[in-house]
């Protein structure tokens, strides 16, 4: 069980991340937030908007700060699965065949524009995302922790894309959005990052051992019986909401319980509230739902759907557990 020391090394070393994060990424605290409670939550991150608002920025600087191995997929149409997973070449000088690892076998993998590739080469990081392992010749390989991936999309109705499926939408615990900068943000951005790149300069502030440690305080947060049932009722909504026609799947329950302990450990508290499960309910469930057409001919996305069953779903009464 954590310790105050725990959560106080928590609290502190989170701290230096999103103040590292944000000499990059600026005006988008909300953003920097999400990507860190996925991190300590041993997901994977989905960020989607359209080019050049930093979304490739945003991935790096959180892999830079927490100063682990870093590789980069830019996903393009001729990626091949093996480019990814990895590839059994046969060595001349053992007279054996011999694994060569490929761009997954690292901390922090970047996803570049990954809608850009074919069905078939998104479907190789099926099986390191979910059981952080990859197979290739009827061998499994291990992958280190901490694991994350953190992959970037633009809109689908963009030239040249492959809409991602929804069995590899389900397995990002979050997705977030860029947006555009407000006017002083980017005003800001226009100082800071035309005659230098802040990226360059990013020093680490932790490590992933430390990190690692991290997790475990947050795996020890305490969730009640009521914020659990709360949590069910509120998936459990988006599978009877006559507005969309495919709802939330069980793995996206998990996924919200386990980003609300984050949520919880970064706020320095030991146990879960219903505030949690409300504030990370769109980032977690929105790209997990797919709305009805009368829904999207009426204006109203995944987003707003999600947001009102969070308003109607009633919240659980305060009970010792």
């Amino acid at each position: 069980m954590a310790g105050a020391g725990d959560f106080d090394e928590l609290s502190e070393v989170a701290g230096r991340v999103r103040r590292a994060m944000e000499q990059v990424i600026e005006g988008k605290p909300d953003v920097v937030e999400v990507a860190i409670t996925v991190l300590l939550a041993e997901g994977h991150l989905l960020i989607e908007d359209v080019p050049g608002v930093g979304k490739t920025m945003l991935a790096k600087a959180l892999a830079k700060s927490i100063d682990c191995t870093v590789r980069r997929i830019q996903f393009t149409p001729d990626l091949l699965p093996s480019d990814i997973t990895g590839v059994s070449v046969f060595n001349q000088e053992i007279r054996d065949f011999e694994f060569k690892p490929g761009a997954v076998f690292a901390n922090i993998v970047v996803g570049d524009e990954i809608n850009r590739a074919s069905p078939k080469t998104q479907a190789a990081l099926l099986e390191s995302m979910e059981e952080r392992q990859v197979t290739v010749d009827t061998t499994t390989y291990h992958l280190e922790s901490p694991f994350m991936v953190i992959a970037t999309q633009n809109p689908i109705e963009m030239e040249g894309t492959y809409p991602l499926p929804e069995a590899q939408r389900d397995r990002f615990m979050a997705r977030v959005s860029m947006g555009y900068p407000e006017p002083a943000a980017e005003l800001r951005m226009l100082d800071g990052h035309a005659a230098d790149d802040p990226l360059a300069n990013l020093q680490p502030v932790t490590d992933g051992q430390q990190i690692l440690r991290l997790v475990k305080t947050v795996q020890s947060v305490h969730v009640s019986e009521s914020v659990k049932e709360y949590a069910v009722a509120l998936v459990g909504a988006t599978r009877r909401s006559q507005e969309l026609r495919l709802g939330a799947s069980p793995r996206s329950t998990l996924h919200l319980i386990r980003a609300a302990r984050a949520a919880a450990a970064l706020d320095a508290r030991e146990f879960v509230l219903p505030d949690d499960i409300q504030e990370l309910a769109v980032p977690v469930l929105a790209h997990r739902v797919l709305p009805a057409a009368e829904a999207h001919l009426g204006g109203r996305g995944a987003a707003d759907i999600i947001s009102g069953l969070v308003a109607s779903v009633p919240l659980p009464r305060t009970r010792r557990d």
